[in-house]
């Protein structure tokens, strides 16, 4: 039997694998995204919460995602708080790529220009109709190769959570290799499946301009 007929044997581990990857990235990418603009918002004020929120960011922003996910899996029991690796995991990637898109947003509502915020107050927007109907939509486009850049990264970032016993693609890779030793084979496996993955993302982000685009956002 050759390699490539055992990897063929051993599918079901890699789709398992595949799905879960899909499922935790897709998932926390949502919440990171929503709780990111929810911290954009909480910045546009001076206030001891927006202090102490960009603190937070800047926290995240310098420490390694594998000591977090450490952290949550294996030092959070020490204090009482135990949870599953899927949990850890996603909680991971939900707070540590919430800092990243907040503060990718935080950059450009920095330099978008005033006008149109000036022009909203003016017609009486309340500060979060202003924020989701105007500044909101403006910074998603403005800055769509960033947060498509930080896509890419919090799919990479899924791979470091084999450590703490999540059974995504890599530890897939890991499990078949391990079993059958054929490492190169079966990693050769997990990168075109990533790659296929990043191209989807790719395809969506340029979706994303031509919306953009069609809206008249890009001249902003």
């Amino acid at each position: 039997m050759t390699e490539w007929s055992i990897l063929w044997d051993a599918r079901e581990i890699f789709f398992n694998g595949l799905i879960a990857t899909l499922g935790l990235f897709s998932l926390s990418i949502i919440c990171a995204f929503v709780l990111g603009c929810v911290l954009v918002y909480q910045l546009e004020d001076d206030s001891v919460l927006s202090k102490a929120l960009r603190l937070l960011i800047n926290l995240m922003r310098t420490l390694p995602f594998l000591i977090l996910a450490y952290l949550l899996y294996y030092g959070l029991p020490q204090l009482g708080l135990r949870m599953s690796a899927w949990t850890a995991g996603l909680l991971a990637l939900i707070v540590y790529h919430a800092a990243y898109f907040a503060e990718i947003l935080r950059g450009c509502r920095l330099i978008m220009p005033e006008g149109y915020v000036e022009a909203a107050k003016a017609h009486g927007f309340t500060p979060l109709r202003l924020y989701l109907r105007i500044v909101l939509p403006q910074l998603v486009i403005k800055t769509r190769p960033l947060l498509g850049n930080q896509l890419i990264i919090a799919l990479k970032d899924t791979a470091f959570l084999t450590i703490i016993t999540l059974q995504e693609l890599t530890a897939a890779a890991n499990s078949v290799q391990s079993t059958y030793f054929i490492p190169t084979q079966a990693f050769v496996v997990v990168i075109v499946l990533y790659w296929l993955i990043s191209i989807c993302l790719e395809l969506a982000l340029k979706r994303a301009a031509r919306f953009g685009a069609k809206r008249g956002f890009d001249y902003v």
